[in-house]
């Protein structure tokens, strides 16, 4: 991913939608971008971003490039709740009474938030030691428990959004439910201008994480396949994601992602078949990793995290497809070929 998306600024879409990055402490991905929408009334926020000391200064000094403030923003609506997402939303509406909207189906996320009362990503280490992976999950928690967690930073949005049109004077705005990524996951579409806000959903040049938040297992990779389902066909809006460069058919990306995850159902279900029975993290370990093809070894404790919970991901809908079979022993899950090995194209 170039890095060049990243640099801070204001930067124009269209008349009257702005792109603003704004920085990510420790990760990979650099930044998020929330977009801003100058409507009859003030400015709307597509997400919110991560709540760090300068973020407010970031977003005020992308903003007064335009002769706005924060203090004009009067709606933020945040496609999922993780924190890169949300927990900035907060931070405005203590500051300056904007409204928050979240898809209703996050409301377990952040209730589960609120219990662990941290940022141990326990839905993650209970993944993890399905697949085997209890060192990894011993130190996802140890990490969690040692990072500073902020309650304030997950109050309730004002607002459950539902699939549907948005309220917002002056703009065509609609809401389309895209579960995966997380369960509540939404992209906005804006029909006037042919622009779809996609999140974490579509991302142009690497896939998004699958299974990374809290609550019930649930199928997600198979929610987030369906989801982009609803996508193939759209080449006629502008793809505006939350991380990378903007630009590109969104329908022509959610092709490609879905041909990639074919190509990773069949990797797995070769990999299951060559080793026999054998737990989530050896399927991990026996894959490569980002567009780099890195071994699994030399991914941080973080990654190897998320690549053992997405290939968990994967490893349940192909049982779900009857493509594999799975056996418990003692909490940890042993995979082998099923009775329909060999219809991998059977969705």
């Amino acid at each position: 991913m170039s890095a060049g998306w990243a640099e801070p600024g204001c930067y124009p879409i269209t008349e009257g939608v702005h792109r603003i990055p704004l920085q990510m402490p420790q990760d990979g991905l650099r930044a998020v971008n929330v977009y801003v929408l100058e409507t009859d009334d003030g400015l709307v926020l597509i997400d919110g971003g991560w709540h760090r000391p300068d973020t407010y200064r970031e977003l005020a000094d992308a903003l007064a490039r335009i002769g706005r403030s924060a203090a004009d923003i009067h709606d933020v609506f945040v496609t999922h709740i993780h924190r890169d997402h949300y927990t900035f939303a907060i931070e405005l509406r203590r500051r300056h009474g904007c409204r928050i909207h979240l898809g209703a189906d996050e409301a377990d996320g952040l209730s589960a938030i609120h219990r662990l009362n941290s940022n141990v990503p326990d839905s993650s280490l209970r993944e993890l030691r399905r697949a085997g992976a209890s060192d990894i999950a011993q130190r996802a928690h140890a990490a969690g428990i040692a990072e500073p967690f902020e309650p304030d930073d997950w109050e309730q949005p004002d607002h459950w959004l539902r699939p549907g049109a948005l309220a917002v004077a002056g703009l065509d705005l609609y809401a389309v439910a895209t579960p995966g990524h997380t369960k509540g996951h939404m992209i906005f579409q804006d029909r006037d201008r042919r622009l779809v806000f996609t999140g974490d959903h579509v991302l142009p040049t690497i896939t998004p994480s699958i299974g990374f938040e809290l609550g019930p297992w649930d199928l997600p990779l198979d929610n987030f396949l369906r989801s982009l389902a609803l996508l193939r066909h759209d080449d006629a809006q502008l793809m505006l994601p939350a991380h990378g460069p903007t630009g590109g058919s969104v329908g022509q990306r959610a092709r490609e992602l879905l041909a990639h995850h074919d190509r990773r159902f069949e990797q797995i279900a070769a990999v299951v078949g060559e080793l026999g029975p054998c737990t989530g993290v050896a399927v991990a370990r026996a894959l490569t990793w980002t567009r780099r093809d890195r071994a699994f070894d030399s991914l941080d404790d973080f990654n190897q995290m998320i690549a053992t919970c997405e290939t968990m991901a994967h490893l349940d809908v192909l049982v779900a497809r009857n493509v594999l079979s799975a056996k418990d022993a003692d909490g940890v899950e042993h995979f082998e070929r099923g009775d329909g090995w060999g219809h991998l194209a059977a969705k």
